[in-house]
């Protein structure tokens, strides 16, 4: 089900023996698109300290009761290694996160790439199709590569907007699958060129996104835009919605 990441923002992280804190923030892949960590904040229990989950112990989410669950006990989290969240997230943090718990990374060639594969009876799904495909391309890409793309949800919320032809406004939010945590659109705000609507846009329409101007750049013109669907936020956005989206930005829909 896709699912605003500003409404996941603040839900209780329990583990198998209690809550640990609260959802503060996704790390995601400028390239893929694939939310890489869950950042918890761990409040008066580890002394405001964050940690870092990878989406693979991602349990059920609880949206009645603003509940995440992990699969993981809250001695394994405590023991963890500690991260400096508010500096970027290095290849070497993220290794040792990986280490410690005897996980094969993302970037590695094993089942499990981070999160988005399967680890034999771990009990997880099947992935969703496309993004386990642009998984596989990003990982062959970057096998040897220490630069990892992580971005902060928190911080590029608010970037512009640019599509071919000019600005079309500022990134409201972000849709996110919670079976595989991918992200399949943003959410634009588009109040300072055309009032009162609001858009969504596929990640995989996406470009270059240019950080130091705090822009994302789109591979469409602004009257393709303009005569996209308007986007109702009380509506969820099913598989029928999904697809006639994509088809109408000539994206081939991948069912999963």
């Amino acid at each position: 089900m896709l699912r605003h990441s500003s409404a996941i923002n603040g839900y209780a992280i329990e583990a198998s023996d209690g809550d640990i804190g609260a959802v503060s923030d996704f790390l995601f892949d400028d390239a893929t698109w694939l939310v890489r960590w869950v950042v918890v904040d761990t409040g008066n229990w580890l002394s405001g300290r964050k940690v870092l989950l990878p989406p693979s112990v991602l349990g059920r989410l609880y949206a009645n009761n603003r509940v995440l669950a992990i699969k993981l006990t809250k001695q394994q989290v405590k023991d963890s290694p500690e991260i400096d969240t508010d500096r970027p997230v290095s290849r070497q943090m993220e290794t040792s996160v990986y280490d410690y718990y005897g996980w094969s990374p993302y970037w590695g060639s094993g089942f499990y790439m981070g999160g988005y594969g399967y680890m034999p009876g771990s009990g997880m799904a099947s992935p969703y199709l496309g993004a386990r495909r642009r998984e596989q391309e990003i990982a062959n890409a970057h096998a040897d590569s220490d630069d990892v793309h992580l971005r902060s949800v928190e911080a590029v919320t608010g970037y512009h907007i640019h599509a071919r032809d000019g600005e079309i406004g500022h990134v409201e939010d972000f849709l996110v699958d919670d079976a595989d945590w991918s992200i399949h659109y943003l959410v634009v705000d588009t109040k300072n060129w055309w009032p009162g609507k609001k858009i969504l846009v596929s990640t995989r329409s996406a470009g270059e996104i240019d950080w130091r101007d705090k822009l994302v750049n789109l591979d469409v013109d602004r009257q393709r835009i303009k005569d996209s669907p308007a986007y109702d936020p009380s509506k969820t956005i099913d598989r029928a919605y999904d697809e006639r989206l994509l088809t109408y930005y000539g994206i081939k829909f991948v069912a999963a």
